[in-house]
This record gives C-alpha cells, structure tokens and sequence, in this order.
C-alpha cells in the first residue's frame, strides 16, 4: 500500500510559478504510474499530468500543455509537478496519485491518493 503526501502549494500571483512535491512511502513507488489531479470549488476533480513508471511517458491536460511539466525520481520515490505561467484558473486543490495502470487521465484507475495541497493563483 502506498501513502502519498503532497507539498508545495501556496498563493501566487497570476504569471508565477510553483513547484509541487508528492513524497511516497509504503510501497513499490517504481511500479506505478503517478498523476496529478486538481479540483476547484463546486467542479469535479480532473486530470492534470501522469508519468509513466520510469517516466519514459508523459502526459498533460491541454489546459496545463506548455505551462507544467511532470517528473519523477524513483529512488527518492518522489513526483513532482513544476506550474509555471499560472492563471487564476488554475486555483485548486491539487492531490498526487498512484496507479497500476499508465498513461490513463480516469481517476477511478487511481487507487491511492494523498491529501492535496492549495494553489491559489491571484490576478
């Protein structure tokens, strides 16, 4: 079983940048396919970025293409989601997630997730 605890999140005005951090523990981090999901207020929770195990893949929400990049460090079992160029509309909570299967955006495919962290982007 895998816990996974972000970091990293905070308030930045519109144009910054934040680096997200999600440490894992408890399982065999190299195996899964890791995803950053964000929900904002009364929306549902969507799909941001995945990686792959060895982070050969990568995959984006066309909203975030070009503004974040995914990566990973398995020895230090660690994910992380660089924001670069916010918006306001990126305002959420943000959670990390593991999965057996990669490259999917489903979070149903997602059995463990962590606590999320706030980002709030000011205008």
């Amino acid at each position: 079983q895998v816990q996974l605890v972000e970091s990293g999140g905070g308030l930045v005005q519109a144009g910054g940048s934040l680096r997200l951090s999600c440490a894992a523990s408890g399982g065999t981090f190299s195996s899964y396919a890791m995803g950053w999901f964000r929900q904002a207020p009364g929306k549902e929770r969507e799909f941001v970025s995945a990686i792959s195990w060895n982070g050969g893949s990568l995959y984006y929400a066309d909203s975030v293409k070009g503004r974040f990049t995914i990566s990973r460090d398995n020895a230090k079992m660690t994910v992380l989601l660089q924001m670069s160029s916010l918006k306001p509309a990126d305002t959420a909570v943000y959670y990390c997630a593991a999965s057996r299967i990669p490259g999917t955006s489903r979070p149903s495919a997602y059995g463990y997730w962590g606590q999320g962290t706030q980002v709030t982007v000011s205008s």
